[in-house]
């Protein structure tokens, strides 16, 4: 579907950037100058988190002009699920004490590296909207 394709170029985009440009130091406040206040805000990240979330795993399952199904879009909704992921963990995080020895590894490893996921996040958008039927993009 034409529309999945559309959203996940554009959340994959706007969290990508969100997640390189106004990471981590979203709690503490710190280094706010770089991206407009509205990119701070707990609710709008959360909101983005879970759709660019659902738009990666539904991006698994939907189907382009005959693409091959999950291998067709697989970078692309793999970034979306990681980018979504991020910014839904860091939304839980504030309002809990949890302890990341708990967690399971994956997850940890994907909260600690945000900013190359928000990067791999950006390049594929980019190369999903330039290149739509590349097989894996």
């Amino acid at each position: 579907m034409l529309q999945f394709y559309f959203l996940s170029v554009l959340l994959n985009a706007l969290t990508g950037i969100l997640l390189v440009f106004a990471g981590k130091n979203v709690i503490s406040g710190q280094d706010t100058a770089s991206m407009p206040s509205i990119a701070y805000d707990e609710t709008v990240r959360l909101v983005l988190g879970i759709l660019t979330a659902v738009t990666g795993f539904f991006k698994l399952l939907t189907v382009i002009r005959g693409d091959i199904p999950v291998i067709g879009d697989l970078i692309p909704a793999l970034a979306g699920l990681a980018a979504g992921t991020v910014l839904l963990y860091e939304f839980y995080r504030s309002r809990t004490h949890i302890e990341e020895d708990s967690l399971p590894s994956i997850l940890v490893f994907i909260v600690h590296s945000d900013k190359y996921i928000g990067i791999a996040a950006i390049i594929s958008s980019v190369l999903h909207f330039f290149f739509p039927y590349v097989l894996f993009l």
